[in-house]
C-alpha cells in the first residue's frame, strides 16, 4: 500500500508498505547485484548504513547460483540475510546491455550466458517464474530497453512489445502468487514504461500501462546514453500520465543532483551503482562536490572523508589512512569507500524527504546543488 503523507510541489513524501515492511519515500535502493554489494559490504552494514530497500538482478542471479537454488535456500531474504524489502529488475536490461549475445523475438529474448556462453530464454513468464522462485517483495515487468539513438519506428515496435510482455507478465504473476509453494504470494509487480526520448511514445504507453492498476510504475530506458537535459525533459512530459497514488521509480539514476532533480518531478524510487562502484576506485562523495582519494593532497590529510559524517569510515578513518588503503590495494579501502557513498546516498534521501515534509524543497535542492557544484570544480 502506498500512501502519500505530504506534498511540495509535485515532489511526494509517502510511505510504501509491503510484506517485509513499510518504507518511506524518496528512498535510494542500494545495489547488490548478485544478492550482494560490491565492496565486501554485508547485509548487517546495510542496516547500519540506513538501507532500505536492496535491489538484485534477476537475470544473474538466473545464472548464477540460479533461481532453483535460492529458492532451496528459503528465498533471497533468507539466503543473503535481508529482512527488508528487495526488489528484482527483470533481466529486461540485459537485452540492452547484451546486445551482441540476444536475439529479441515475440515469445521473448534468447541469449548466450556472459559467464559460460550456454544458450538462455526469457520471456514473460521466464522472468516471473525466476522472480517468484527469488521470492523478492517486489518484481520488475520484463521489457526491452531501446536505446536512446533507436530509430522512431523501432522504439515505437519495442513499446508495443513491451505493452503485450507487460500483460502476460500480470497474469503469469497472479498465476505463480496462488501457487502452494510460492514462497511469497504477495508479491508485487512495477510495470515499466518506455519510449527513448520521445515524448509522444513516451506519454501514451504511460497511458496504457496505467489502465493495468499496477502495483507501481518505473520510467526505464534513461541514463542510457541521452543528456540530463533529456531526460528531465522526459520526466516533465511522462510522470504526470503515471498513476499519483502508486510509486513512480526511476530505474538506474543517478547522481545526486539527477535525484535531486528528478524528485522534484516526483520521482519516489532510485537506483544506481555509482557510489558502490565509484567508491571501489577510490571516489567518494560529500556534499561539496566528489573526492578522488587517489590524490597525493589527501597524503597527510587527517579529515574524515566529509566532516560530521555519522558513516563508519568517517566515525573512525582518515582521509590518508583510507588514501594508503587504497594505493596498498587493501579491500578495507574499497569498503571503506563504498560504505560511506552508500551512507551519503541514503542520508540525502533522509534530507529530501525532511525537506519536502517542510515545505521547502526547492530552496532546498537549489542550494544542495549550488553547493555540490561550485566545490566540485574546487576539487577537480
Amino acid at each position: 500500500m502506498y500512501r502519500i503523507i505530504t506534498r511540495d510541489g509535485l515532489a511526494k513524501r509517502a510511505e510504501f508498505t509491503t510484506v517485509h515492511g513499510t518504507v518511506q519515500t524518496p528512498l535510494f535502493m542500494n545495489v547488490g547485484t548478485a544478492a550482494a554489494i560490491k565492496g565486501a559490504v554485508a547485509t548487517t552494514d546495510l542496516k547500519e548504513i540506513g538501507t532500505q530497500v536492496e535491489l538484485s538482478n534477476t537475470y544473474h542471479l538466473h545464472v548464477r547460483p540460479g533461481d532453483h537454488i535460492v529458492k532451496q535456500m528459503g528465498g533471497l531474504h533468507k539466503f543473503m540475510n535481508w529482512d527488508r524489502p528487495i526488489l528484482t529488475d527483470s533481466g529486461g536490461f540485459q537485452v540492452f546491455s547484451l546486445a551482441s549475445l540476444r536475439k529479441i523475438k515475440e515469445e521473448g529474448v534468447y541469449f548466450q550466458s556472459h559467464i559460460d556462453g550456454r544458450k538462455i530464454f526469457m520471456g514473460p513468464e521466464q522472468s516471473m517464474q525466476i522472480q517468484s522462485n527469488l521470492a523478492s517483495t517486489i518484481a520488475m515487468a520484463f521489457d526491452e530497453c531501446p536505446s536512446s539513438v533507436a530509430d522512431r519506428q523501432y522504439v515505437q515496435n519495442s513499446v508495443d512489445r513491451t505493452t503485450r510482455w507487460l500483460v502476460r507478465c500480470k497474469d503469469e504473476m497472479k498465476r505463480l502468487n496462488a501457487l502452494e509453494d510460492t514462497i511469497n504470494p504477495h508479491q508485487l509487480l512495477f510495470g515499466i514504461n518506455q519510449g527513448a526520448i520521445y515524448d509522444d511514445i513516451r506519454i501514451e504507453h504511460a497511458k496504457r500501462i496505467s489502465e493495468l492498476d499496477l502495483d507501481g510504475y518505473a520510467v526505464g530506458g534513461l541514463a542510457v546514453g541521452e543528456t540530463h537535459e533529456e531526460m528531465y525533459r522526459i520526466l516533465d512530459s511522462v510522470v504526470p500520465y503515471l498513476p499519483a497514488d502508486k510509486p513512480t521509480y526511476l530505474m538506474g539514476v543517478g547522481t545526486p543532483i539527477n535525484i535531486l532533480e528528478a524528485v522534484e518531478r516526483g520521482v519516489d524510487f532510485f537506483d544506481c551503482v555509482y557510489p558502490s562502484r565509484n567508491g571501489r576506485h577510490g571516489h567518494v562523495y560529500t556534499n561539496d562536490g566528489k573526492l578522488n582519494l587517489f590524490n597525493a593532497k589527501y597524503e597527510l590529510d587527517q579529515r574524515p572523508i566529509e566532516e560530521g559524517c555519522g558513516c563508519p569510515a568517517c566515525r573512525s578513518y582518515s582521509r590518508g589512512y583510507i588514501r594508503h588503503l587504497l594505493k596498498a590495494k587493501e579491500m578495507l579501502g574499497m569498503r571503506l569507500c563504498v560504505l560511506h557513498n552508500l551512507y551519503f546516498y541514503n542520508h540525502l534521501m533522509e534530507e529530501i524527504r525532511a525537506a519536502i515534509e517542510a515545505g521547502n524543497y526547492s530552496q532546498f535542492k537549489k542550494a544542495k546543488i549550488e553547493r555540490y557544484t561550485q566545490n566540485q570544480e574546487k576539487n577537480a
